[in-house]
């Protein structure tokens, strides 16, 4: 694997391999405390046979809570080794001067419309500005033409396809969503765990089961009533929601109730402790 942190010193080590055979090249951004969701994408890229590349940057301009960004946890050595051990091909750790080297108001600002308004848009003001902002960076300092991005991140998984609409990217970038990948008990997998105590991982086990009692009400058509039990299933594991509904899979426009018609999504943020944790399942 081979590290660099200058883009000019990226991209002519790209153009040299390209110079040389046909390469694709597939792109896994991420913010580091790097898990088996991180590595599942490594390898999603990998066996779509892509050169691939993974950045490891926290960036400042999405995190709406300034106490969220100083305890983001850096654990860049076992990063490392965790991408070599997957097949990385090359990491990129960019300086904040890389990203934004005339400062953070003169990267082009984008509009997401209604996914800033709804779930994580509407709890997290200006996190999805701030997402977009890097993510056009990074696909211009990388030129990917896939890239690579988790499901359980969804309403991020619709804005940065949105992104790469607004950039006139589409013929050059496809995304790949790769399915959340979660423990043996089906908590998803977080950098944000790294903050968990063990008491509070069994408590978070509430968001996934909340999510499966959804699922499992689908043919009842009596969405209030299933989330009336699994708020009291929340209160009962000291899980403080912040929002949970029902919406559709392909823009997450919220639905009212099931509607059979339509492939739907359960979708949920809460805090656990000092930690917030977001999670989704298809029903």
């Amino acid at each position: 694997m081979v590290i660099f942190k200058k883009a000019a010193d990226l991209q002519h080590f790209i153009d040299t391999k390209r110079a040389h055979q046909s390469v694709k090249l597939g792109f896994v951004p991420t913010m580091g405390a790097l898990h088996e969701g991180h590595l599942s994408l490594i390898g999603a890229s990998k066996k779509q046979k892509c050169l691939t590349v993974c950045s490891i940057f926290v960036n400042p301009t999405q995190f709406n809570d300034p106490e969220d960004f100083k305890k983001y946890p850096s654990t860049l050595d076992a990063d490392t080794e965790a991408l070599l051990g997957a097949g990385c091909d090359i990491l990129f750790i960019p300086d904040i001067l890389e990203i934004y080297p005339d400062g953070f108001d003169a990267v082009k600002s984008y509009s997401f419309a209604y996914l800033e308004t709804i779930f994580e848009g509407a709890q997290r003001p200006g996190h999805f500005q701030g997402v977009g902002k890097v993510v056009a960076r990074l696909l211009e300092l990388v030129q990917p033409q896939v890239l690579f991005l988790g499901q359980k991140d969804a309403q991020q998984c619709l804005v940065i396809k949105e992104l790469i609409k607004q950039m006139n990217w589409e013929h050059k970038t496809s995304v790949s969503i790769v399915p959340t990948v979660r423990n043996e008990q089906g908590l998803a997998l977080s950098s944000r765990n790294l903050r968990l105590t063990e008491a509070e991982q069994k408590q978070a086990l509430a968001l996934y089961q909340s999510l499966q009692l959804i699922k499992a009400a689908k043919t009842s058509n009596n969405f209030e009533h299933a989330k009336q039990a699994c708020i009291a299933l929340l209160h009962q594991n000291n899980c403080e929601l912040e929002y949970l509904a029902l919406a559709d899979a392909a823009s997450l426009q919220p639905l009212s109730d099931f509607d059979t018609h339509k492939d739907m999504m359960a979708i949920i943020a809460a805090r656990v402790g000092a930690v917030r944790l977001i999670d989704n399942l298809f029903i």
